[in-house]
């Protein structure tokens, strides 16, 4: 009985030191990407900022919530709180999203192209797949579902790193500068459903399995 309780601390440890990297990775990746798509003038990659900072809440919460782990209650109540808040976070981010996307298209403004943006996307794309299996291994030890959660998230974030590559490549090597806004339109959908799931409660539902 001792080493499982022992081993639980190490892991819960483990799972401390994931979420402080996500919160570290992300804050320099959503300050770049910003800045990157505030000179370009590309909504996608504001857009990809914005969510790396939402990502930042959610590591957060779960440190929060692990905080707390052996009260049961406690844990569990901060854990729906945590998705609702991040859940909130996503809605808002789609709607701006969608907002930008559209106006961008009736305008035909075409962004200037972004090396600083395809560079970031492609690191993205190789952090973001090793840390969300990292995160799923102490989920299943440590039986949590939001840490489960978190890691669903990660694979979201580099589902959007693929999407946001597409549009700045096919602006950058083709010269359609719809591709930028049409990339973020895609996002829209994939980032709603993450937010409503998250408001109702339900994104805990399947993230352990």
């Amino acid at each position: 009985m001792e080493d499982l309780v022992i081993d639980r601390v190490a892991v819960a440890r483990r799972g401390r030191r994931l979420e402080y990297f996500t919160i570290g990775w992300n804050s320099l990746e959503g300050v770049v990407a910003i800045v990157a798509g505030a000179v370009a003038g590309s909504i996608s990659l504001v857009g990809f900022g914005i969510d790396s900072f939402i990502e930042v809440t959610s590591g957060a919460a779960l440190l929060w919530r692990m905080s707390v782990d052996a009260d049961v209650e406690r844990r569990e109540r901060n854990e729906r709180l945590a998705l609702r808040t991040v859940g909130l976070g996503f809605l808002a981010l789609a709607a701006y999203i969608t907002y930008e996307s559209i106006r961008d298209l009736m305008r035909q403004e075409a962004p200037a192209h972004s090396i600083p943006g395809i560079v970031l996307a492609c690191v993205s794309l190789v952090v973001m797949p090793l840390l969300a299996r990292a995160k799923r291994e102490v989920g299943t030890l440590l039986g949590s579902a939001a840490m489960h959660a978190d890691a669903k998230q990660t694979d979201f974030c580099m589902y959007l790193s693929a999407i946001l590559l597409g549009g700045l490549l096919l602006n950058v090597l083709f010269g359609l500068w719809w591709a930028d806004p049409a990339a973020a339109l895609v996002m829209t959908p994939i980032i709603a459903k993450e937010g409503l799931e998250g408001v109702r409660g339900e994104a805990c539902h399947d993230c352990a399995k």
